[in-house]
Formats: C-alpha cells, structure tokens, sequence
C-alpha cells in the first residue's frame, strides 16, 4: 500500500497546561481514567505550540470580519501561506464561509502515572513592597492599597504521552481555492512539523520545557491514523513491549533517549532495537524527502 501520512507517538516530560481558575487558584487541565486523575496538555495547547516553534505562525494574518479569525482567500491560503496548514474556517462579511480542515492532527498530551496536587502558593510582595516605599504606606498594615495579591496554583511536570499524525496527500492543497504548493514547499513544511516535535519546548505560568521525546515510535504509513496511540502505554515506568513490538514489524522504527525515566531500558534496547533520537529524525527526515521526490 502506497504511504499517505507521517505518524508518530512520543513520550516527553512536560507541564500540563490550565483550565478555569477560580479566583487567585488555577488548576491543571485533568482527565479522568479508572477512577483516577491523570494531568494533561491539551492538544490545542500542543498544536498552537507546535505551530509557533515551526514557523507555521509567522506569516499569520487576521481578519476581525464578524469574528476574529484566520484570513483565507484567493491570495492567502494554504497553498500560500503556511499559518492555514492547522486549518480554518473563515467566513466573510457578506456571508461566504470557507472551511479547510487540517492536514496534521495531535491527540492530548496525557501523564503516564495519575496525577498528586503539588500546589504552589506565591505572591508579588517585591511589587507591593516597592509601591508601598513610593507612598508611604505599609505593606501590612495596607496591604489592599498596595495591590499585595496572594495566589495558587497545582504544578505538574510529568510524563506524557501524546501522537501527531500528518496527511501526507492533503499538505500544502487548499481545495476551496484550487490551490495547490509544490513538492519542496510540502516537503519543507512536513520538515518543519518534525523539527518542531525533535525540539519541542512549551511555556506556561513562567516555566519553560524542554519537551523532546525520551521515546518516539512511528514513520510513514499507508493509513491516516495514529497507529501507535493504543500501542504505547507505560506502567509504573515501565514501557509495555509487546503492542509496540508488534506494529514495528509493519515497518516502523522507534528511539529512545537512555536517561533512566522508563524502568526497563535494558529489555526496550534488547526487544525493539531502539536508534539515537538524532539517528531517528535524520531518517525521517530522509523518507519525506525521498516521498515529495516521487
């Protein structure tokens, strides 16, 4: 069967991103499994990540036509401009509406082991102190006029696992334009997406990530789905072997980073032969070339 997309799956260690804050207490974004917690980074949060460290973002343009939105027309589209590649749907004043799917999809970032409330608890005693001493007031017995705020928030950095699929035959083609970019463009966006999961780093609340896989699992497929997503699970630290071992035989690779986060490095190295993450990419970098140079 003839390859139509590009998937992988990843474990990386990464903070979750935050749902409603009530009040001055934020909380994690959080699913619910077996009658536990787990943390997690929603796929949007990865997506937009993604997109902003690709470079997908910086031709980005506008419209605030009945609703903040991408701009898309005859002009700027997919085929010409990379920011409409995770999709869009926009509608003009006058009531066309256009809509262009994305062509890479991410599933949830979900934390391997359930999640324990670490919650931090911070203020901006220096800001209210430097105000107080610029008007004569005292932090303690003032604190309301100087602006003192206690606030909270739960932290989880963990591991995670998350898949990104990418539809090799819909890269690069806006259908509502009949448009189309060519080979290179394709190929260089398909690069960029790789590159930006390689070396992936997340930002929220002031803590900077550096998310790169420790295991990644994956290449170019026939189907246009997350293959590995139900293959790759880990327990107690420990990577379940055999669903992956299973689908490498259908012509996949895997890598792993030797750091000690997964228990049972020695059986992953023995049963599933795992390269160098450098080794990984740089080969998937080398099929989606040899691909668009079909």
């Amino acid at each position: 069967m003839k390859n139509k997309a590009l998937t992988l799956t990843v474990i990386a260690n990464m903070t979750s991103n935050y749902g409603e804050t009530l009040g001055n207490i934020s909380s994690v974004q959080k699913v619910f499994r077996g009658g536990k917690e787990y943390a997690t980074r929603s796929r949007e949060s990865l997506k937009n990540a993604i997109c902003v460290q690709s470079g997908f973002y910086d031709d980005l343009q506008t419209s605030n036509e009945g609703a903040m939105q991408k701009l898309a027309n005859e002009d700027i589209n997919a085929a010409t401009c990379r920011a409409l590649e995770g999709g869009y749907m926009f509608t003009k004043s006058k009531g066309s509406t256009y809509i262009r799917n994305s062509s890479f999809y991410l599933t949830d970032a979900v934390a391997t082991e359930p999640f324990i409330n670490d919650a931090r608890f911070h203020n901006n005693l220096y800001l209210a102190t430097n105000y107080a001493k610029a008007h004569g007031l005292n932090v303690q017995n003032n604190a309301k006029d100087c602006g003192l705020m206690p606030y909270q928030y739960e932290y989880d950095k963990s591991s995670k696992i998350y898949s990104l699929t990418i539809d090799l035959e819909k890269i690069g083609k806006d259908e509502n334009f009949g448009a189309e970019a060519d080979n290179a463009e394709k190929c260089e966006r398909v690069i960029a997406l790789i590159d930006a999961v390689e070396n992936l780093s997340l930002v929220v609340k002031g803590n900077l990530d550096n998310a790169e896989p420790i295991f990644v699992v994956g290449g170019l497929s026939p189907r246009k789905t997350h293959i590995f997503e139900n293959a790759v699970s880990v327990s107690g630290k420990r990577l379940i072997i055999e669903p992956i071992k299973e689908k490498l035989a259908q012509g996949y690779s895997c890598a792993l980073m030797r750091n000690g986060e997964l228990s049972n490095e020695d059986e992953i190295v023995r049963e599933l032969n795992p390269v160098s993450m450098t080794e990984f990419f740089e080969n998937l970098r080398g099929q989606v070339k040899e691909y668009f140079s079909e």
